[in-house]
């Protein structure tokens, strides 16, 4: 058989060239073919590691979560959930050596796509746990009008609701105040963003767009007992005391355990039973309502002045130097002097021409409610409701 051996070999080049290529082509194969599955592994396994990192970040174990992230990671590289979740996971540990680490990773993420919703609203958080409002108010707003996966509108609503809260943490409620308003421009018929809407105000401080917003979700839902109650309290803030004592009642009545309603209402009733400019009221219960609260600001002045170790029938001629200098230092005997001398005044409040003096000796009055409170502390029952008036005068009025 040896004679036929050499016509098994293949003499020409073509052959051989094509034999070569055919055999580098199914070793190219082969080898994609391995690295394609090796690839698949290790996104699956970054799959599995991202889950848990996930779970451990959803049970605050901020440590474990790390680690699976960066697990995850060294299996995809240029995943950019994996990376915003790492940065995430970085942020809330609360560890501030880790701050700048996750913010550089959301920076590169920031940097490739500037429009991502998520990306910025990661960022405003980083700049809120620094404290920085500029930074802070940049991203958000960022987040709010970036693109969103899903839900955009709920979501732009909740960043900016984020962006309120921490503006009331940081004490800026100017800031805080104008966020709100333009929330409460887009709010869905919705009792309950409302009465979110609402509550946001009062923390502002923003006593009148608190009350619009309560009454639009007893518009929507007239039994909310929240609601009942925030509008009555913001009504009373505002000096509105005739729409506070309307919704305190219906609070109360409601929730009869509602202790600060109760406390509100009976304040409330107190000031409209009270108040000599009320409208509506006779020359002669105005009269009536004049004298109680200049003899009731008589007795508030001189049991501040017992507090305060002062004897005020010795302020025309203190005994020591020492009681003359503690006299010269307290607005009391001034006082005491210009209560005095309006008491002479009350028997010409019937007469007719006398039509400055029922301001006259109320300014006397409110005078002593108000300098007294800052000597003394807050009155209670009826001084509390004097200092009210004179501080909402003209809203109490109505």
């Amino acid at each position: 058989m040896s004679w036929k051996f050499p016509k098994l070999i293949p003499r020409s080049a073509p052959v051989i060239l094509l034999v070569l290529t055919l055999a580098a082509a199914t070793g190219f194969a082969a080898v994609s073919h391995l690295v394609f599955r090796y690839n698949l592994n290790q996104q699956a396994r970054g799959r599995r590691l991202y889950q848990q990192g996930f779970a451990a970040a959803s049970a605050a174990r901020y440590d474990d979560a790390i680690a699976a992230f960066r697990a995850a990671l060294t299996c995809d590289p240029t995943n950019s959930q994996y990376q915003l979740s790492l940065a995430r996971a970085l942020r809330d540990s609360n560890d501030p050596r880790r701050l700048d680490e996750a913010e550089s990773y959301l920076i590169a993420l920031w940097q490739r796509t500037p429009q991502d919703a998520a990306v910025n609203l990661a960022l405003a958080r980083v700049a809120a746990h620094r404290g920085s409002i500029e930074d802070a108010t940049r991203y958000y707003h960022n987040a709010m009008y970036g693109v969103w996966n899903s839900d955009q509108d709920a979501n732009r609503s909740r960043a900016r609701i984020e962006l309120i809260q921490f503006l009331l943490r940081k004490n800026a409620p100017a800031q805080a105040e104008s966020e709100i308003m333009a929330l409460a421009t887009a709010l869905p018929p919705d009792p309950a963003s409302h009465l979110q809407t609402a509550q946001l105000f009062a923390q502002a401080h923003d006593y009148a767009g608190a009350l619009t917003q309560y009454e639009e979700v007893l518009r929507l839902n007239p039994d909310n007992p929240s609601a009942l109650a925030g509008a009555g309290e913001a009504a009373y803030r505002t000096g509105n005391y005739a729409a506070a004592q309307h919704y305190l009642r219906a609070a109360v009545n409601a929730h009869p355990e509602d202790a600060d309603s109760r406390q509100l209402l009976a304040t409330t009733e107190l000031i409209l039973r009270t108040n000599p400019f009320q409208s509506h009221i006779s020359d002669a219960e105005r009269n009536r309502r004049i004298a109680a609260a200049f003899a009731q600001a008589g007795e508030r002045l001189t049991e501040c002045a017992q507090q305060a170790g002062l004897d005020l029938k010795a302020a025309t001629a203190p005994a020591t130097t020492a009681a003359a200098a503690s006299f010269t230092a307290s607005p009391l005997p001034t006082l005491q002097s210009r209560w005095t001398a309006a008491k002479s005044e009350l028997a010409r409040l019937r007469s007719p021409g006398e039509t400055d003096l029922p301001d006259a000796i109320m300014d006397v009055v409110f005078q002593i409610e108000q300098r007294t409170a800052a000597a003394c502390g807050q009155p209670q029952g009826l001084d509390l409701a004097l200092l009210l008036i004179s501080q909402k005068r003209e809203a109490a009025s109505q």
